[in-house]
């Protein structure tokens, strides 16, 4: 998924309480405690007028959800708008549905019989998933029963009100452009950060395309979406319209200095999807996914998403296609927040290395072939993997999950917490 190296530096507001620096929280979480005096937030994410309470109801966004659903994800019974043709609809969904139909009946029956026997039974249903990007389809191939799924990367949500105002020729370009962008996804398991940047721009929420495919190809529907910012203290705050009309003139930005800069309100950054399964058979509880638009580098990663991330309760998580940022330095602070908070990991080599996996108390199995890194990345990281590869040779595998290695090989990484017996 995509990468995620430079943004936009932390800096607290000019007023409220004293904030700390990144070093000293991540230091009191390291040493077991998240009770850190309040925080400001970084401008970008400060709710409008920094009331703690909603005042105002929360803006809902599923009756637009529900039409990208119809018309992008080609699933549900929402009728079509005046201003979306059908002609355009089928004309798209004649193209997408071949590639969901792949996905759902030939790539993740392989990989759901794989992980049964390799995830141990009682994981957390708790998942968070870094670099994720548009990811949710590979969300719920490798965790099917969780009930919170987060997505972090680089990339922010968007506006969902745009799409049923383009033109009929706006519209079949928008779509085309998804279509070019999400089969690398369907059908070779990893999206390319530029894909996911040139969908920053347009008519078109490209994540929430993504993460609404996602939901079509897995048998869920959206019941509710809602955008939200951080509190000081790393809690939600959902932007009601009030909120989001105090943010229209704010743009969202870019969060590394190569990246694609977004063309709408920062209020469309971070976005809440609630969703069910369509068969009534398989319950009708109710699971949520929440994308966070952040930076994840030591420098730059937000205070108020650090606390956030560590008031979850034990979480299991996933990376894949990460360009190896976990192997690096500048990516110490949330790899140590996994290595303090997950119980399991599924990954490709571009998870946690073996150096710091065991000083963590991780035991890792893998699956496939590793010969080193499909891009260059460290030597000694490298050679550890190969090592681990080599002593601990897991089964062959018949498919893709995120990169190949250098000599092109699927492979499959677990990292689970070592069991201390009865």
């Amino acid at each position: 998924m995509p990468t995620n190296r430079t943004s936009r530096r932390f800096r607290p507001a000019r007023a409220g309480p004293l904030a700390l620096g990144l070093s000293t929280l991540l230091w009191l979480s390291l040493a077991g405690s998240w009770a850190a005096p309040p925080v400001s937030p970084p401008a970008q994410v400060q709710p409008a007028q920094a009331q703690p309470a909603q005042a105002q109801a929360v803006r809902d966004f599923i009756q637009e959800g529900k039409v990208l659903y119809r018309v992008v994800a080609c699933s549900g019974d929402s009728e079509l708008p005046a201003g979306i043709r059908a002609d355009v609809v089928q004309a798209h969904c004649a193209q997408m549905k071949p590639m969901m139909d792949f996905y759902r009946h030939s790539y993740l029956p392989k990989v759901r019989k794989f992980l049964e026997g390799w995830i141990p039974a009682g994981s957390p249903e708790i998942v968070v998933y870094p670099f994720g990007g548009g990811d949710l389809l590979s969300a719920l191939t490798a965790y099917p029963n969780a009930r919170e799924i987060t997505t972090l990367s680089l990339e922010h949500v968007a506006d969902p009100t745009r799409f049923a105002t383009l033109k009929p020729e706006e519209m079949k370009v928008s779509l085309q452009l998804l279509r070019k962008r999400v089969i690398g996804l369907l059908k070779f398991s990893d999206s390319k950060t530029d894909s996911l940047q040139e969908l920053q721009r347009g008519g078109l929420s490209g994540q929430l395309a993504f993460f609404l495919i996602g939901l079509a190809v897995h048998g869920f529907e959206p019941v509710s979406i809602r955008y939200f910012q951080f509190a000081p203290d790393g809690k939600l705050v959902y932007l009601s319209r009030a909120d989001i009309e105090s943010l229209s003139a704010q743009q969202a930005k870019k969060l590394r200095f190569s990246a694609t800069a977004p063309d709408f309100s920062a209020a469309f950054s971070n976005a809440e999807i609630t969703f069910r399964p369509l068969d009534p058979a398989q319950g009708k509880e109710t699971r949520v996914h929440r994308h966070i638009a952040a930076d994840l580098s030591n420098a730059h990663l937000p205070a108020p998403l650090l606390l956030h991330l560590g008031q979850k309760a034990r979480i299991a998580a996933m990376t894949k296609a990460a360009s190896y940022l976990l192997w690096r330095n500048e990516f110490s602070f949330i790899r140590d927040y996994l290595l303090k908070n997950m119980d399991l990991m599924v990954s490709d080599s571009t998870g946690i290395p073996p150096e710091f996996a065991r000083k963590a108390g991780f035991v890792q199995e893998t699956a496939g072939q590793f010969s080193g890194s499909f891009l260059g990345a460290s030597a000694k990281h490298n050679q550890d993997f190969r090592d681990l590869w080599t002593q601990h040779p897991g089964r062959s595998i018949d498919f893709r999950f995120g990169y190949l290695d250098k000599s092109l090989h699927g492979h499959l990484l677990l990292t689970k917490r070592e069991s201390k017996g009865p």
